[in-house]
């Protein structure tokens, strides 16, 4: 802590380039030796169960509580320790600075139990696996670690099945209230491939002089042009009868006064748009307008359709938003338009006959439940023996 301390109290200011990079990589060599002795000293903890002397069940748990690491970090640094015990010329280069915490965790998978196993059945000489490793790890960038230990880990199964690519796929859209997303997901080896692919195409073919955006931006705003060109092919699969579209709604007024109008449009998914925006998008997309009343675009279709039709589905979906049975609020993409008095009994396709249910309400309503909308515009749900579903009151 006193050396700390003493770095701690230098000058930066006094040092050259070549002192200033001299120092950052001896810190790194230093954190790398702490590192090691950390992932040693909770691999003993472990094995002598001394989070029990605090009354929790295990390290992950205890480097959570009282050292408040994420999750990830603790169960990372628990599987280091696991790691280096077994992994000796790996430790020992560890303990020398030269391999970091983050390499360790590329090599632990190299210690799972099939891994092992298959290691074992085909007399696989871990300790010359280990020598190499270490190697590898010491002298060669980050990345070329992980082809090595994939690679290794290949030729222990070669003749094996190959995995189904969908296990390896997954994508989280996480929805801010401003209406922005954060993206995060997984790909297997061919579906990264093709996803870089299609971006580098845009990356590369929009690159003005001047451009002073990050990797990253230049990425994302391929992405975005991707989706304009897969929307604007119309080749995409129907989305419930009408093809996928950005879909903005704005009032006239609003989209004819020359004013910002902040959060005046909003969008399909529900995202807040500025009258501004939205005029944006609008200079060279479709405009529908939706009039409800006897002057606008027609609406009650009577009994000549009993499909409703791409017009008469925006309208339903301007006015419910989302699923009306009560307490479910599934949004509109993943509704059906429900004939409230059934075609087969006389029901019209109309606006004041239809009602926004998702699949679940819809085979619901189809089996006893009904829905009504009362004359104020407020949907109710009812059971099949004619009682109200009513949300509960707060209690506070």
């Amino acid at each position: 802590m006193s050396a700390l301390d003493e770095l701690a109290a230098d000058d930066l200011h006094d040092l050259a380039a070549a002192a200033t990079l001299d120092r950052t990589a001896l810190l790194i060599a230093a954190r790398n030796r702490i590192d090691a002795e950390l992932a040693r000293t909770v691999r003993h903890a472990e094995l002598i169960q001394a989070p029990e002397h605090d009354g929790l069940t295990s390290m992950a748990s205890w480097l959570r509580g009282h050292c408040r690491l994420s999750s990830r970090a603790a169960g990372q640094l628990v599987r280091n320790g696991r790691a280096l015990e077994r992994l000796r010329a790996v430790a020992a280069r560890c303990a020398a600075g030269a391999v970091s915490g983050d390499q360790v965790s590329v090599l632990a998978p190299v210690l799972r139990p099939d891994y092992l196993t298959a290691a074992a059945e085909q007399d696989v000489d871990l300790d010359e696996v280990d020598d190499t490793l270490a190697e590898v790890a010491a002298t060669r960038p980050h990345d070329d670690l992980g082809q090595v230990v994939q690679h290794y880990l290949a030729r222990l199964d070669p003749d094996g099945p190959e995995p189904d690519p969908t296990e390896g796929r997954s994508l989280t859209i996480a929805k801010h209230s401003d209406g922005s997303v954060s993206l995060r997901g997984e790909l297997d080896a061919v579906g990264g491939e093709k996803l870089q692919a299609a971006l580098e195409s845009y990356v590369q073919a929009d690159r003005p002089a001047g451009d002073d955006r990050s990797r990253a931006q230049r990425q994302g705003d391929a992405l975005v042009q991707l989706c304009d060109v897969a929307l604007a092919s119309g080749q995409l699969p129907i989305l419930r009868t009408v093809k996928p579209q950005l879909l903005v709604t704005i009032p006239m007024a609003d989209l004819i006064a020359p004013s910002p109008g902040p959060a005046a449009a909003k969008t399909g998914f529900g995202a807040q748009l500025s009258a501004a925006r939205a005029r944006w998008i609008a200079c060279d997309g479709g405009v529908t307008r939706i009039v409800i009343g006897p002057d606008g675009q027609p609406l009650d279709l009577g009994r000549t359709h009993r499909v409703v039709p791409p017009h008469l589905r925006r309208a339903v979906e301007h006015r419910d938003r989302h699923c009306v049975f009560t307490g479910c609020s599934a949004p509109s993409h993943w509704c059906d338009v429900h004939h409230l008095v059934e075609w087969q009994f006389d029901g019209e396709t109309s606006l004041d006959n239809s009602g926004l249910l998702c699949e679940r309400h819809h085979t619901k309503v189809h089996h006893g439940f009904r829905i009504e909308r009362d004359t104020a515009g407020r949907w109710h749900s009812y059971r099949p023996d004619g009682t109200e579903i009513l949300t509960p009151e707060p209690f506070w």
